[in-house]
């Protein structure tokens, strides 16, 4: 593909753009075109699929143990949510190749009904983000990327573990390409009888098991020397049982099904590029209030995805960037009083970047959305990067973010609230970034006020309703050190953060519940030859589970340690070995939900 040179340069440490003539290169498509963008103003965290594999039982444990994501999960596998920063799970966005898709009804993505495997990257940012990516980016976002690439060949590997607690994990995938066709294919089936137990709690984690399919498959054509066409494509089937106390509690499960579908269409040609996508996404879920009896309750919900992103160099220095999307979002409840519903959606926005020099560069943007029989605030977001010393970059970054109320927020009975206002979010971060030698350290403080804080709450009528309460204001630190160091055959690599949360709900002056103050995490990894090992440590402070701040009834601090080996044998065949919590440590993320102890898992790969 024929791409300009400002392109590739936009790419590059100095991120200026510069007009020169055209350039043949191999190429990759990426479909979610603004990350690029996003990259050259906000410090982001990137794993690899290397990365993900590392905490294979699931997303949450990728989270937890790699980013500065605080995850609270009532127990392996089971029913998960993030926190960005002080924030709730509904203020995190979930964005699967540039597209939003927390849930209509419940407002959020859950973390282990996510699949893990078949993605190309995962990124994560923290910091607001709705005028790119929508209601819910007030913490953060996480994303879920995936790639084609040209010029490539044929290429398949195969992957498969067996771990404690009966459980077992498959994970294959193969591409093709030449230099007009690209075509991806994968798919990973995952079980858990999830059966472990914890002697110092007397808890067992009865009718835990859970299990999930996964079928991803990615194609793009190259119709022109500057205009491709891609479709991207994920089935997904989980099943989850939820943990009972006793031996002849009542058991319950929770099924979901997913599918997600975007066709996209790309030119980049000269000083201009547009990106126009069609998406489909699906979502059904079904609870089980009795594993042997038919559904209790469930929804359906169906989203039609229209989205251009239009770009545009006016000048070596001058960028513009006009994003329209619209969105028609239905849902039926099944014993939750939420009928047929439908609700459309539409958003402009429109973001400038000025180029100044190589080592000074500013954005700014502004974004209406138009949410039907809801106000919606006029958002914006005002970036600034200054590579002040070769040794030294800052940034700073002023947003006004929001998140729009769920179908179940609105419409659920009895206790659906159609008077709710938007949640709306001012933000300011900053990023001090110190490069020494192979030593890269960030340092980022950041303040949040939140505002029209939906809250469910008890009414006189003996039921929960959800109501704009309170304001919350959160401020703190995130910090992250890496490192990277080659020496003949050997190879070092740190990655650690530390982070402190602050979070107070404005009307008690309590730190907000499930937000630890302290929260650290580090991976290293050592390789030699064809040998590989990793270690990686979580510390997490003490954790508020009511909102008086009871310490009878806080979380305690925790610190657990992973490690694992593997060998590489003739480029082609892998064989490890993981030791999850190392120290057997006893913990919670989640009150009366323990965590396993000590557990294991052997792994395999094939290259072809």
């Amino acid at each position: 593909m024929h791409i300009k040179k400002s392109l590739i340069l936009l790419l590059s440490s100095y991120s200026c753009f510069l007009f020169a003539q055209e350039k043949t290169i191999d190429t990759v498509y990426i479909f979610d075109n603004q990350m690029n963008k996003v990259k050259l103003f906000h410090k982001i965290t990137t794993l690899s699929p290397a990365d993900i594999q590392k905490n294979s039982a699931n997303l949450s444990d990728v989270l937890r143990f790699q980013t500065a994501v605080y995850i609270k999960e009532n127990g392996r596998g089971a029913v998960s949510s993030p926190s960005f920063r002080g924030t709730s799970s509904q203020q995190t966005a979930f964005v699967w190749n540039g597209i939003n898709i927390n849930s209509n009804f419940l407002g959020q993505g859950d973390i282990n009904n996510i699949p893990l495997f078949g993605y190309d990257q995962m990124e994560v940012k923290s910091g607001g983000g709705s005028v790119v990516y929508g209601s819910g980016a007030i913490g953060g976002s996480i994303h879920l990327n995936n790639e084609l690439a040209f010029n490539k060949g044929f290429d398949a590997s195969v992957y498969s573990e067996v771990s404690s607690f009966a459980t077992y994990n498959n994970f294959a995938k193969a591409s093709f390409s030449n230099d007009k066709f690209s075509v991806k294919v994968s798919g990973n089936y995952f079980i858990s009888q999830n059966d472990y137990e914890v002697e110092e709690k007397q808890y067992i984690n009865r009718n835990g098991r859970y299990y999930n399919t996964t079928f991803n498959v990615g194609a793009s054509y190259k119709i022109a020397p500057y205009q491709t066409i891609s479709w991207q494509n994920q089935i997904y089937d989980a099943s989850q049982h939820y943990p009972i106390f006793v031996e002849n509690g009542n058991k319950t499960k929770y099924n979901s099904q997913t599918l997600r579908s975007l066709l996209a269409w790309d030119i980049n040609k000269n000083n201009l590029s547009n990106s126009l996508k069609a998406a489909y996404t699906e979502d059904n879920f079904q609870y089980f209030g009795d594993v042997n009896q038919p559904k209790s309750s469930g929804a359906e919900g169906k989203n039609y995805i229209f989205k251009n992103d239009f770009n545009y160099f006016i000048s070596p220095k001058f960028n513009i960037n006009a994003i329209g999307e619209f969105q028609v979002n239905k849902g039926e409840g099944y014993a939750s009083g939420i009928g047929n519903i439908s609700r459309n959606v539409g958003s402009l926005a429109g973001l400038i970047r000025y180029f100044a020099t190589k080592d000074l560069r500013f954005e700014a943007g502004i974004k209406k959305d138009f949410v039907e029989n809801i106000t919606s605030p006029l958002l914006y977001s005002f970036s600034g990067k200054w590579n002040a010393l070769n040794w030294y970059h800052v940034n700073l970054s002023v947003s006004r973010n929001f998140r729009f109320p769920s179908f179940n927020d609105l419409y659920w009975q009895p206790g659906g609230n159609p008077d709710l206002k938007s949640e709306t979010s001012t933000n300011f971060d900053m990023d001090h970034e110190l490069s020494f030698g192979d030593f890269k350290i960030t340092l980022s403080p950041y303040y949040m006020d939140i505002k029209n804080y939906i809250n469910w709450l008890p009414t006189p009528y003996g039921y929960w309703a959800p109501f704009n309460t309170y304001q919350v204001k959160s401020y703190g630190l995130e910090s992250q050190i890496t490192f990277h160091k080659e020496f003949g055959e050997h190879a070092f690599t740190l990655n650690a953060g530390y982070n402190f949360a602050k979070s107070i709900n404005q009307e008690t002056k309590k730190q907000m519940t499930y937000v630890p103050l302290h929260k650290a995490f580090g991976n290293i990894d050592y390789r030699y030859d064809f040998l590989k090992v990793f270690v990686q440590g979580l510390f997490n402070g003490l954790t508020y589970t009511t909102t008086d701040e009871k310490r009878a009834d806080a979380i305690e601090p925790y610190f657990v340690l992973n490690t694992g080996i593997s060998a590489t044998v003739l480029k082609k065949y892998t064989l490890g070995f993981r030791v999850n919590n190392v120290t057997d440590q006893v913990y919670e993320t989640v009150s009366y939900y323990p965590m396993p102890k000590r557990n294991y898992s052997v792994f395999a790969t094939i290259n072809f």
